[in-house]
């Protein structure tokens, strides 16, 4: 309440009197003459700041029982603006609590460190800039910590290592930039520690989780900081743990503990199967977990069995993932939830009726999916976000959502196959937030407008819309009598076309990755093409690109190769999940050679290669699009499925999908996404992929005229499909740069590069380098390790190439197996496997056999392959021929020969 204008001047002319009868210096001196000079006036008396009497009476200011010494000062949300002078508050010796937050300082002063008796100083929402003074180390004594929404930059100083007694720290929305200061592990009284939203990168200081005993709290999101699920086992005490927007790998099981309550590692590069993370088991039980939030990962396998447990639960995030297909996941019972988004998680069949039982839930969002059926009903009257677009539901569209729709934030039904009339829905919703399909009644959303909450006026926009509902009812009529003989299909384009003239997206655009930035020159993002082979009249442009990538956003982004960035999407239209990959090097072709080529390579089709499926043209970058690979590529599954994982035994027979195995099926492998835990533990699959690979590389070396060198064959670049089978992928992209790329080539990957191309005799890459490259995958599939940079038992400065020959030339190719493959009977297969691998990564090009004849020695010793020699009658180019077969198997007889001989 306000004092009124003449008690405003009476308080402050007693507050100015009294300042002037106060001694100077004191602290009650000290405190009148900050206020005066921090911009107090008669406006701020409407805080009913008390400033009768002596300054320790005055409210927010406490002093010692002899009124000598101000021990707090709590002047949050006073108006308080500009820098805080010297010779202020900064004098307060014995100062102990200190709360300036939500005013408008701009900066401190030079003795503000000098006081060192704080215990509690809260900083936060000001506008104070700068680096923060490393003299801050004098706060020994200082529990809570707030700089938080301010506008500090510069680093964190190490001289946070002498806050010893410090429990809550909050350094959030500001700028700072760099790592994370190692002096932080000093402060092991934390109890909370707020880093989120600042410009921190690098690991996390050695040691950070086992620093911290009793940290409850930790909020890490919106950095860019570096490091693995292990960073984190040591926190036995956490119950909120927070670090979305980084860049953090691994696997999620190492991240899960009982007392948990908040979890969000959403927008990181998590990978595995979470579906070892079992609910209410003696490891982990959920019944005090509130908040979950794991999207934009590339997590792989089922989603959480027995979800009904957390029953708790209030926000779920599993979006934008690598799931296997499957079912609903089971999540009636969690009556409390209010935010659920499975978007793009692989989900196949009906929506469970059971959700109906939510009747809590505010937002619903099951987007980019392969559902069907018809929508259940939704009994919850609080619903106000809804997306069920992209997905194969029919039926109706139950009333009540209907009716809720003029009321809700946003909702979204495009593109699937609903049956209702438009008469009893607002025209105003039809024209913002509808667009017609191919039959003359049902309709279907739009996939990028939302309905936003009406907020005033509701009254006389519902009167509008009557009105505007009759006028479009009678254009419609008009419309039918003159366009019935119109082709529906050319009335889906006409409307397609219209959208994307009102939604003009003006470029040029500017996107940025962890490596790069990249730019699309364009003028306006509705007039540029995109093309997609299957479906030429889709008629979609780069505007849809940018709506189905969420503009490019980081959190789309699945990799970052040699040739650029892949980000997911969603082909509007099409129904089609596609990784859009953006050729950042330069090429030296025309738009129109490029195009011819890129028209080529969509016609090459295999069954072990990716499909290209389009391509467009924005300004200089040429993107291309290829088929989802659902099951991620070899290097995750190779080096980072979940630790612990050693036998096909310790999955759980819930993850395993009941199916008929087809007598063709190669070697008898369950075709579903939970397999991918057999690669830990089974050659046969090991065997399967390289089989595939290698019959890829034979078709474009073989098959093709001219024929294809990829120039860049490496584990990441060996994807597995929804059944499992490999595809190589990236094939045929260094002939869009012409010359171009030949120098970035020649650097080749780390461990892949062939012998060849340090001489300088080297012209370009050859068939044979590829083989180089195959040799270096071949030998990651059988010992599980890297090219560069592991554990090569007994080798120093060693890379896998190396040590894996110099075992085969001693006749010690069993040392290199890896442990894990638990196949019995089978080690002779895995070293005559490296055997292979030994003839592929030869030093000399003329050395390596052909890939067609890799095929053929790979077929021979499949894991169901009779041991004695059996040639197979020849059925495709990438088959065994009898000649060749004697030709490698002479091959291999003069390698064993050498063996005996230096051995």
């Amino acid at each position: 309440m306000g004092l009124g204008a003449f008690g405003s001047i009476v308080v402050l002319t007693f507050f100015f009197k009294h300042l002037a009868c106060q001694q100077p210096n004191s602290d009650e001196f000290l405190v009148s003459d900050f206020f005066k000079k921090m911009g107090l006036s008669s406006s701020s008396s409407s805080h009913a700041f008390n400033f009768s009497g002596s300054v320790c009476s005055w409210q927010g200011v406490f002093c010692d029982a002899n009124k000598e010494h101000v021990l707090e000062l709590m002047a949050s949300g006073m108006g308080l603006s500009g820098l805080i002078p010297d010779n202020t508050i900064g004098k307060l010796i014995k100062l102990q609590s200190l709360d300036l937050s939500n005013n408008k300082i701009t900066g401190l002063p030079s003795d503000f460190w000098s006081l060192s008796s704080l215990k509690i100083l809260n900083l936060s929402s000001n506008q104070i800039s700068g680096s923060l003074n490393s003299n801050f180390g004098n706060f020994g004594l200082l529990e809570t910590f707030d700089l938080s929404r301010n506008n500090f930059s510069g680093t964190i100083p190490e001289d946070v290592s002498s806050l010893l007694s410090l429990r809550f720290l909050k350094l959030d929305q500001n700028t700072f930039e760099q790592n994370i200061p190692s002096g932080i592990l000093n402060c092991q009284s934390l109890v909370s520690l707020d880093l989120s939203s600042n410009h921190l990168n690098g690991t996390l200081p050695d040691g950070f989780g086992a620093s911290f005993p009793n940290l409850k709290s930790l909020n890490l999101a919106g950095n860019n900081i570096r490091g693995r699920d292990s960073d984190f086992s040591e926190l036995k005490s956490i119950t909120i743990i927070n670090i979305s927007g980084n860049s953090f790998q691994g696997s999620v099981l190492g991240m899960f503990k009982e007392q948990l309550e908040v979890i969000d590692l959403s927008r990181n590069q998590f990978q595995g199967h979470i579906s070892q993370v079992k609910i209410n088991s003696t490891a982990y039980n959920w019944s005090r977990l509130v908040y979950l939030d794991l999207s934009e990962n590339r997590l792989s396998g089922e989603i959480f069995q027995n979800l009904n447990e957390a029953k708790n639960l209030k926000h779920l995030n599993l979006a934008h993932n690598r799931f296997s297909r499957q079912k609903f996941p089971q999540i009636e019972r969690l009556s409390g939830l209010k935010y659920l988004n499975l978007s793009q998680t692989n989900l196949v069949g009906h929506i469970p009726a059971g959700i109906s039982q939510l009747s809590n839930l505010k937002a619903l969002d099951v987007s980019a999916n392969h559902l069907t059926g018809k929508v259940p009903f939704l009994r919850s009257k609080n619903l106000q976000i809804l997306d069920l677009s992209n997905n194969n539901l029919s039926g109706e569209i139950p009333p009540f959502v209907l009716e809720q729709l003029p009321w809700m934030e946003k909702y979204n039904f495009s593109y699937n196959n609903f049956t209702f009339c438009s008469l009893g829905i607002n025209p105003n919703i039809l024209q913002t937030a509808f667009f017609g399909s191919s039959n003359s009644c049902p309709i279907a959303a739009n996939p990028s407008l939302f309905k936003r909450r009406a907020t005033e006026h509701q009254g006389m926009k519902i009167a509008l819309a009557l009105t505007l509902s009759m006028i479009c009812l009678l254009s419609g009529l008009l419309f039918i009598a003159f366009g019935c003989r119109r082709k529906t299909n050319l009335w889906e384009v006409k409307q397609t076309s219209s959208y994307r003239e009102e939604r003009n997206i003006s470029g040029p655009f500017s996107f940025q990755t962890d490596s790069t930035t990249w730019v699309a020159d364009v003028k306006q993002a509705t007039s540029v093409p995109v093309v997609i082979f299957e479906k030429p009249l889709l008629n979609i442009t780069f505007a849809d690109l940018l709506s189905s990538t969420s503009n490019f956003d980081r959190g789309t982004l699945l990799a970052e190769g040699k040739f650029g960035p892949v980000y997911r999407g969603f082909v509007p239209g099409g129904n089609i999940l596609v990784a859009v990959k953006v050729l950042v090097v330069g090429s030296t072709l025309t738009d129109q050679e490029a195009a011819k080529e890129l028209e080529y390579l969509g016609r090459i089709k295999h069954p072990n290669l990716v499909p290209l499926t389009g391509y467009c043209f924005a300004g200089d970058q040429r993107i291309v699009i290829y088929d989802y690979m659902e099951n991620g590529n070899l290097q995750n599954l190779l080096h980072d499925l979940p630790l612990g994982v050693q036998r096909t035994d310790d999955w759980s027979t819930d993850t395993w999908e009941e199916e008929k195995v087809d007598d063709d099926d190669d070697n008898g492998i369950h075709q579903n996404a939970a397999s991918e835990g057999l690669l830990l533990t089974s050659w046969t699959f090991r065997h399967k992929i390289a089989l595939g690979t290698a019959r890829a590389l034979a078709f474009l070396h073989h098959g093709c005229s001219p024929p294809i060198i990829h120039r860049d064959v490496k584990a990441s670049s060996v994807y597995l499909d929804y059944n499992l089978e490999p595809r190589l992928s990236d094939f045929g992209l260094a002939k869009i740069f012409g010359s171009g790329l030949d120098e970035e080539i020649a650097h080749g990957s780390p461990g892949y590069v062939p012998p060849e191309f340090s001489q300088p005799e080297y012209d370009s890459p050859t068939p044979k380098s590829d083989v180089y490259c195959f040799g270096v995958v071949l030998f990651e599939l059988i010992t599980g390790k890297k090219p560069v940079g592991d554990d090569y038992p007994e080798e120093k400065d060693a890379t896998l190439v190396s040590w894996v020959r110099g075992l085969v030339r001693k006749n010690l190719s069993s040392r290199a197996i890896d442990p894990k493959l638990s196949d019995i009977g089978i080690g002779t297969q895995m070293e005559e496997a490296l055997k292979i691998g030994y003839l592929c990564t030869a030093d000399l090009p003329s050395k390596r056999p052909s890939m067609q004849q890799i095929v053929g020695l790979l077929k021979d010793i499949e894991p169901t392959a009779y041991p004695c020699l059996v040639v197979e009658e020849e059925e495709s180019f990438d088959e065994y021929t009898h000649h060749e077969f004697v030709t490698a198997f002479l091959l291999f007889v003069k390698l064993e020969n050498s063996f005996r001989e230096t051995s």
